[in-house]
């Protein structure tokens, strides 16, 4: 019998281990039309799908004993129709083609070991679509993993952390409100989860913090110990989920947007402020009345890209309809970094040895955040900017003469800061000085004059 999500793949390779036969030698059954996709450790990623062709689908029904309205209800890529194996003379044959199940029907994790059992009699691996907000077995207290990442683990154990499940079960009240607010669910999600995620890369940097760092040493079992940085890729998701379900909760609070509207001048505009009151209340409601004001200077960041479409669809600013008055689109670079992607980076650190070949191995995360910083702060300074010629010609000069100056002084310290952690990893100076446009001599004495004030 399919789980319900199960990827295609995954229901033909437990129907082989029933009929205790090795994956590859059910596969025959299909012509397959390429390979699936491989970990860099060599092994068949465990997110790879097989689309198949009508004629395929029917061979599937036959192998299972099940029918083919069944499977179609079960399984989300059954389906699907892939144009290079459904049309031509050789349609008429069971094929089969490899895809990324991300591409074929969403995130895909790893199913609850336990509940597949009670499920079909089989204690083995099976592989869901499963969004982000479904991932906790509340009946075995588990987070299901990611299944396109490289590493031996597919659930962390959540028994020791009551709130990761009842968040999940707000959830559903919460992806309600969203209905209700005319926004799609999964796009609140999405970006209240790369708001808390943008938390979580500078939380290393926050005293007050003692939080997350109890989960986390939970989910690794008791104690991260060394391996500190591999565990706070694989924890990250349950470790915030809490946090996410209640900013994606405050988001859809028309007070809080209230609060936003009024921190920006409302009809009268005016910068926000640090110690704005929409911030401070959002800490309030993550369990941290001192994070306001360190999530209020997050510029460029998808908080406050949520606050500007909110204060400019109210004020009825912005271009075209759906074009920046959208507060729930979320940028492509503002998506956080899936754990597959952070393990790629941190195995090609662990194998250049730190030696510098590798800016994460070289640069402390603290210097590439404070980089970071500068740049956005930089960046939202120009968008200030923008399209600002209307007025006096001292009014409009003044303004931007002011934000450009300002933007001026925030590169040249990311410059500085940059070359500093280039030379200190081991670049030419006269490299770094041609990138920098800078002549050499005078690049170091900036270096070493930053240096001595740090």
């Amino acid at each position: 019998m399919p789980l319900a999500g199960e990827l295609t793949s995954s229901l033909i390779s437990r129907a082989a281990d029933r009929y205790g036969l090795p994956a590859a030698g059910v596969l025959r059954l299909w012509t397959c039309r390429n390979s699936p996709a491989r970990n860099d450790s060599g092994g068949v990623r465990a997110d790879a799908e097989i689309v198949l062709n009508e004629a395929g689908r029917t061979v599937l029904a036959e192998l299972c004993g099940v029918e083919p309205a069944v499977l179609a209800h079960a399984l989300p890529a059954f389906t699907v129709d892939d144009p290079k194996i459904s049309t031509g003379r050789e349609a008429a044959l069971a094929q089969a083609r490899w895809r990324a199940a991300g591409a074929v029907a969403g995130e895909a994790a790893f199913a609850c070991r336990s509940c597949t059992a009670r499920r079909t009699g089989q204690t083995v691996r099976a592989v869901r679509y499963l969004p982000r907000w479904q991932r906790v077995c509340v009946r075995h207290g588990r987070w299901l993993l990611d299944a396109d990442a490289d590493q031996p683990l597919e659930h962390l154990d959540l028994r020791g952390l009551p709130e990761v499940a009842a968040a999940q079960r707000r959830w559903a009240g919460v992806a309600r409100r969203a209905v209700r607010a005319g926004a799609e669910p999964g796009e609140v999600f999405a970006l209240a989860h790369a708001v808390v995620a943008r938390w979580w890369e500078e939380a290393l940097h926050w005293e007050r913090e003692e939080i997350w760092p109890h989960r986390l040493h939970q989910v690794a079992g008791g104690n991260a110990g060394t391996d500190l940085e591999r565990w706070r890729i694989v924890g990250r998701d349950p470790v915030i989920f809490p946090e996410v379900v209640a900013v994606a909760d405050a988001l859809l609070d028309p007070a809080m947007a209230e609060l936003a509207w009024r921190d920006s001048g409302g009809q009268r505009p005016r910068p926000l402020a640090a110690d704005g009151a929409f911030c401070r209340r959002l800490g309030e409601r993550v369990g941290r009345d001192w994070l306001g004001p360190l999530s209020a200077v997050d510029y460029g960041g998808p908080l406050l890209a949520w606050m500007g479409a909110v204060i400019r669809r109210r004020r009825g600013d912005g271009g075209p309809p759906g074009w920046r008055d959208d507060p729930w689109r979320l940028k492509r670079e503002q998506q956080p970094a899936t754990m597959a992607g952070q393990l790629r980076v941190m195995a090609a650190e662990q194998q250049s040895g730190g030696s510098g070949n590798r800016w994460r191995a070289a640069v402390s995360a603290e210097h590439r955040f404070q980089l970071e910083q500068l740049i956005d702060q930089a960046r939202e300074q120009l968008v200030e900017v923008r399209g600002m010629h209307s007025g006096t010609t001292a009014e409009v000069a003044r303004t931007l003469l002011q934000h450009l100056s300002h933007s001026a002084a925030l590169i040249e310290r990311a410059l500085v800061g940059t070359a500093a952690a280039a030379v200190a990893a081991g670049v030419a100076l006269a490299d770094v000085a041609a990138w920098s446009r800078l002549p050499a001599q005078e690049l170091a004495e900036i270096i070493t004059a930053g240096q001595d004030e740090d």
